[in-house]
Parts: C-alpha cells; sequence; structure tokens
C-alpha cells in the first residue's frame, strides 16, 4: 500500500517541528527545540526524507517522516555545519550535501563558511568547514558528467557583489585539514551582481542562476563550466527565485515588476515565468499584484500565495493548459505587510508546500499557527491543521512522499 503523504510543519522562530499524516491531518511525530534556517529551506532527498540546516544549533538534520511509523527515530542523522545557512543542496543521489552562509540576521554578509557534508561517509556523516569568500553565496552540486560516484563532484557557488560562479572540487573540500582553511575554486564564471536564485537540472547537467536581466545558463565540459545562451524573463521585471518541477523538466519563477520602492509592494506586478527544458519553449502568465514569492509543485498544478490589502488567496495554476485554474481566499493575518513599508521586516507571511505526487497544498497563515490545505483538483480548502506556536513570519513548511521524485530537484526550498 503506498505510504500518505506528510506535512512538515516547522516554526522557525519559536522553535519546533510537526509531522502530520494526510489527508486525515493526525500528528504523528513532533521535534521540539529545531530552528530551521527559513532561507536555507527544506532539501527533498530520495526515499522521501528531507534535510534542513538548525540555525540555532548549527546542525544539518536529516529526518525520516516516516521512521515514527516503523519504531524507529524521526531524526536519521545529523551533522555540525556553519551558520546562518543561507542555501543548502544535495548531489541527485542525496548523499553529498554543501551548506552556505549569509547574512543571517544581520545588516551585511560577515562569514565566508562553506560546510560539505557527506551522508555516506564511513562511521557515520563527516562534515568539512572550508573558506570561500564573503557573500550571499547560492549553491547547486554537481556530479561527473559520465554520472559515475567516482567523488569528483563539483560545488557550484553563485556568488554576488562580484558576481561569478565558483566550482570547488568536493574531493579537495572534503580533504581540507581542520581549521577552516581557505580553499580557491578551480575554474568558474563571471555574473551579474544582482544574482538571486539557483537550481540544476540532473537530466541535462545544466545550471542556472537568476539574475536582473536573464537567466544564465552553464553546464560542466570536462575541467571547465560552458555557458550557454541565456534565457530572457519575457517582459518587464525579473524572478528572483528559481524552482525545478520535476513532474514537467520544467524551470518556475515568480517575475517581479513594478515600482522598484519596497514601500510600493501593493503596486508590484506578478507574473509565473516557466521554460521547458525539453522543449526550449518559455513563457509568462500573470498573477495579480502585490507580493508573490515562493511556489509549490504538485502533481498537476502550481501554487503560489498572493499578499495583497484588498485579500490574500493561493494561486492554482495548471501548467499544462499554462492557465490559472481556481484562486481561494485566505483569511487576512494579523500583522500582515502594509501599503507605505517594505513587505519583509517585522511582518507576517505566508508558506506554501506541495509534493510533486499529490494534489494537496499547504499554505500557511502567519502569526495564528494554522495551515490551510487545499486540494488542488478542486481548487477548495478542505481542511485547516494548528499547532501551539504562531508561525511567525509564516513557519516553513515541507510536503513529502517516498515515491514522488521530489529529490529530482536536489536545491533546497
Amino acid at each position: 500500500m503506498p505510504a500518505s503523504p506528510r506535512l512538515l510543519v516547522a516554526d522557525h522562530v519559536a522553535g519546533g517541528l510537526r509531522v502530520f499524516d494526510l489527508p486525515d491531518g493526525r500528528e504523528t511525530a513532533f521535534l521540539p527545540g529545531r530552528h530551521p534556517a527559513e532561507h536555507a529551506g527544506f532539501l527533498a532527498l530520495p526515499g522521501g526524507r528531507t534535510a534542513f540546516v538548525d540555525d540555532r544549533a548549527g546542525e544539518l538534520v536529516v529526518l525520516d517522516p516516516y521512521g515514527p511509523d516503523r519504531g524507529g527515530p524521526l531524526t536519521a542523522a545529523t551533522a555540525p555545519v556553519a551558520v546562518p545557512a543561507e542555501h543548502l543542496a544535495a548531489d541527485p543521489a542525496g548523499r553529498r550535501i554543501a551548506v552556505t552562509t549569509g547574512l543571517g540576521r544581520n545588516e551585511e554578509p560577515w562569514s565566508d563558511l562553506l560546510t560539505v557534508v557527506d551522508l555516506g561517509a564511513d562511521g557515520g556523516p563527516r562534515a568539512v568547514r572550508v573558506r570561500t569568500r564573503t557573500g550571499e553565496p547560492g549553491v547547486v552540486v554537481v556530479p561527473p558528467p559520465d554520472g559515475a560516484d567516482s567523488g569528483d563532484t563539483w560545488v557550484v557557488l553563485r556568488q554576488r557583489e562580484p558576481g561569478a560562479l565558483a566550482a570547488y572540487s568536493w574531493p579537495a573540500l572534503a580533504a581540507a585539514p581542520p581549521s577552516c582553511p581557505p580553499v580557491a575554486p578551480l575554474c568558474g564564471l563571471p555574473l551579474p551582481d544582482d544574482g538571486h536564485g539557483d537550481a540544476y537540472d540532473p537530466v541535462s547537467g545544466r545550471l542556472f542562476a537568476a539574475a536582473g536581466q536573464v537567466v544564465h545558463r552553464a553546464r560542466r565540459t570536462g575541467d571547465a563550466l560552458v555557458p550557454e545562451p541565456p534565457l530572457p524573463w519575457g517582459g518587464d521585471g525579473r524572478g528572483y527565485y528559481l524552482r525545478l518541477d520535476p513532474v514537467r523538466r520544467t524551470l518556475w519563477s515568480t517575475v517581479r515588476g513594478g515600482p522598484g520602492e519596497p514601500e510600493r509592494w501593493p503596486e508590484w506586478t506578478n507574473c509565473a515565468w516557466w521554460y521547458g527544458l525539453g522543449s526550449g519553449l518559455t513563457g509568462r502568465i500573470p498573477l495579480g499584484p502585490g507580493l508573490v514569492f515562493r511556489l509549490a509543485v504538485a502533481a498537476r498544478h502550481l501554487a503560489f500565495a498572493r499578499i495583497h490589502p484588498d485579500g490574500d488567496e493561493l494561486i492554482l495554476l495548471r501548467p499544462d493548459g499554462g492557465r490559472v485554474t481556481a484562486r481561494v481566499p485566505l483569511p487576512p493575518m494579523d500583522g500582515a505587510p502594509r501599503p507605505g513599508a517594505a513587505p519583509w521586516d517585522g511582518v507576517q507571511r505566508r508558506a506554501v508546500a506541495a509534493s510533486p505526487g499529490h494534489d494537496l497544498i499547504a499554505v500557511t497563515r502567519g502569526g495564528h499557527g494554522e495551515v490551510h490545505l487545499v486540494d488542488a483538483a478542486a481548487g477548495t480548502l478542505v481542511r485547516t491543521l494548528t499547532v501551539p506556536t504562531p508561525l511567525d513570519e509564516g513557519g516553513l513548511l515541507t510536503l513529502t512522499d517516498p515515491a514522488d521524485g521530489a529529490e529530482r530537484d536536489p536545491v533546497g526550498r
């Protein structure tokens, strides 16, 4: 009998993580005292496992949401990592994980530490920390072109100001001595200074980096990163987020246009931008004004949470038809973003999650300790789960299933 999907709900501010069986909403496990790094998010691993970085403890945590069902632990493995975690990514096998550090709750980038973790090392997970370059680096993990598990994996960082892609050899990183030594990249490519958003396609071996004007593409060829023609945003605005849809092998982003001032966020325009990795076709679908950021990939839909003074909603988009199929109203949040002020400082937000193997979508009501479950096929709200902490700043969600193939997107979300 196939396993039912599991929803992981984390309060990264108050601490704690809960696992719910879906669709009945039964709580199956609780992990107290954990503070997942919101920006780095959850990373899907094979077999329905998921990983995150506890920013307070300085640990990579690997969870098996089905472990307690078998009498086993929820926490499958841990390893020490440098924090504050900015991004994390894995190789397609889910064995090698890289964690970059960024701002945390600071005004300027201050850490240059990169951690690599081998989950399959003899004796248990092995972590090594090195110094690279201060910034807000994105990361992807690129296996050898022949697909062999030879260890000749690359960790590719996407740096800002000055912008660059920088490739590091996994064997060199793993062999670094103690005391966090500096490590030089093997090779790299220049990028604009405004990079924001990363993706990697294990099928083609291409990596993608979002920037102000275009999405930059590159692939590993021999001992070099080779650039390919970039992908335009196709109109006004730019995307700040890239996500690989493993169901349809499509790259997605939310393109934001309109006034540049953060205080005028209700006037921002938003479009769902897509690029077919197999077809080469690209397009945009209008979503509406306001704040739209991260998206979730379900079996037959994409989900976007839109925040606006006139009312919030969950937007459901059917990729095969290229159209919005439903707009589900969401109850307002106390402490929601206000016109005239930036929409991300000291305000409530919404997290959204889905599984590429199911039609259920989960979206939070920040500050209220609520998670709404929406049936994407019907376009209706089916259940609201409550947790005892407020889920300030929207909390953090992921929805997993051992057979959904979510790990084919090997970047944390």
